[in-house]
């Protein structure tokens, strides 16, 4: 069969340089995802960082004009970390997900399509490609399922039969016309347990997502955080694992294959209450090369503030104290001193209602009005 043998030897080159696993299928449009996400849109589902319109979401000859085939990829990840740091009193932690544990999985992926599109070009005169991960307009779940990675679960992730759905994806849009793989059998069943777990409801049905309530969305906005969510994100700095913990195919998955895939501890569990005084640079050069940094510091200062509330960390307060009245940043200072109320220490209303005094803001002044009214209850 006509580049039978290449596909062969680019799967074997694949393997050598880290790649886990490698999936083939054609540059045809993706017609059942362009209906998934008509419906998504008509729904208000998206979360507005989707990139391009429908149409270059799910027609890979818009971005590769003699588009033949795309070559799927997927690199397995950590879902345990050695020697996890104690979370106690008075040295509260965050969490990121593990999709943001180790190197930014941005930066692994495009660097392993580099070396494979590379090694390609050196055996095909005339090769074109075009390369995306995550951030690029092709869905890389519906390339990853249609080129045989795995299948696409009721928690809206690829689920493979070796390393679970604790994979990264990415893909190559080639000039190549090459076999295409079989698609994996969805073997979900009547499972209905990540849906069961979905503290928000944003599983609306099995493989739908509403992305507005998903928790992990709801980490990476840049405002105030809606009250209903303040409870519901716990310790949650960046992103969310619940649906994926729960899924009884990740099950005893922990794959170590990529060094700099493994975890910080300190960084990715780290001390709440450092975080609140970092400046940009020092975020940057403490966080900078992990994926859940990719919005700034602001909405993990934001969220690390939500957990030394729901931790009812007193040796908080003082510092709490201070962003409310110093902060430039109105998020910041509303969301401090809704924190001081839910804490409540004894002395910290008397701090609430001096600042309010002072604040301008309307909206931080609502949030001064939500702390205060802790302290009625």
């Amino acid at each position: 069969m006509a580049n039978e043998q290449l596909k062969q030897d680019i799967i074997e080159y694949a393997h050598s340089i880290g790649i886990d696993k490698i999936g083939f299928t054609s540059a045809n449009p993706f017609a059942e995802m362009k209906a998934r996400l008509e419906l998504q849109q008509e729904s208000g589902y998206q979360s507005g960082f989707e990139k391009g319109t429908i149409a270059e979401r799910t027609e890979p000859k818009l971005h590769l004009e003699d588009a033949e085939s795309i070559i799927a990829i997927a690199i397995a990840y950590p879902s345990r970390m050695k020697d996890k740091p104690k979370n106690k009193r008075g040295k509260r932690r965050g969490n990121f997900c593990r999709a943001s544990w180790g190197m930014d999985y941005h930066i692994v992926l495009n660097e392993r399509l580099e070396q494979l599109s590379a090694y390609i070009a050196a055996r095909v005169p005339g090769f074109r490609w075009r390369s995306m991960v995550d951030t690029g307009e092709l869905s890389d779940r519906a390339v990853a399922e249609r080129a045989g990675i795995g299948f696409s679960g009721k928690n809206c992730f690829i689920i493979t039969p070796e390393f679970g759905s604790y994979v990264y994806l990415g893909e190559m849009i080639t000039n190549i016309p090459f076999p295409s793989d079989q698609p994996v059998d969805d073997s979900c069943g009547d499972c209905t347990i990540c849906l069961d777990s979905c503290p928000t409801g944003a599983l609306v049905a099995p493989g739908r997502l509403n992305a507005q309530q998903c928790i992990a969305f709801v980490t990476q906005t840049k405002g105030f955080m809606p009250d209903d969510y303040r409870e519901k994100i716990g310790n949650q700095l960046y992103g969310f694992d619940t649906c994926q913990l729960v899924c009884p195919k990740n099950k005893h998955i922990d794959t170590h294959l990529h060094p700099e895939l493994e975890p910080d501890p300190d960084l990715v569990k780290p001390e709440l209450l450092p975080l609140l005084s970092l400046s940009n640079r020092q975020f940057k050069e403490k966080f900078g090369r992990m994926a859940g940094s990719w919005r700034g510091k602001n909405p993990i200062q934001r969220n690390a503030i939500i957990a030394l509330a729901h931790y009812k960390e007193e040796e908080a307060v003082d510092e709490l104290i201070r962003l409310m009245n110093e902060d430039p940043r109105p998020v910041i200072r509303g969301t401090a001193a809704w924190a001081i109320g839910k804490i409540g220490r004894a002395d910290s209303y008397e701090a609430i209602r001096i600042a309010k005094s002072k604040e301008t803001d309307p909206d931080v002044l609502i949030e001064m009005e939500k702390g205060l009214a802790f302290e009625l209850q």
